[in-house]
């Protein structure tokens, strides 16, 4: 029971004080379920960011889920997506009863322009985590597929389609053989 309302209060926490879209939301994870918590290693994690980023639905869901079942199965994905909906929910629920008539105040749209630059840091920082962990022909790799998205008008889903096909073909193929080493030599 204590893990389940580790997993809410620390989805709840990261769910409350970050601004931005989901992906602003990754160094907090990061930083409260590796180095924090220690559920799971860089690697893992980055893995589940990968999956998370991949599966359709809001990322910052996404990654509740698999953080949560990860650790305490339906239940825990239960507990951790309703600690980073809740706060969000009532943040926007009381926006949008009491201060619709603020929405045109010059302060509070000054200080929603003063938080951007903060949100763009939060969702580089990961990526720039990610980046120093690759090789250099991956990064390669990915400018060139940003490339094609975004100048040919190309369907980011192809690209994923065949990152995880590529990635089953090599895994299939390095398996140990029965009665042999290991994988193709």
């Amino acid at each position: 029971m204590k893990t389940l309302l580790q997993l809410f209060w620390t989805f709840f926490k990261i769910g409350a004080f970050t601004f931005g879209s989901g992906y602003a939301m990754i160094p907090m994870i990061e930083k409260e379920v590796v180095d924090r918590r220690g559920w799971f290693d860089k690697d893992d994690f980055y893995d589940q960011f990968a999956l998370a980023s991949s599966a359709p639905g809001p990322f910052a869901l996404n990654t509740a889920v698999f953080v949560g079942y990860k650790m305490k199965g339906w239940w825990g994905s239960l507990a951790a997506v309703l600690g980073a909906v809740i706060p969000s929910f009532v943040i926007i629920l009381a926006i949008a009863v009491y201060l619709t008539g603020f929405r045109d105040n010059r302060y509070v749209e000054a200080a929603f322009k003063g938080i951007r630059p903060a949100v763009i840091a939060l969702i580089a920082v990961p990526f720039i985590n990610m980046l120093r962990k690759l090789p250099w022909y991956f990064m390669v790799l990915g400018c060139a597929v940003a490339a094609v998205i975004c100048y040919l008008g190309v369907s980011p889903i192809w690209f994923i389609l065949a990152g995880a096909a590529v990635g089953l073909i090599l895994t299939w193929y390095e398996k140990p053989k029965p009665g042999g080493k290991g994988g193709a030599q």
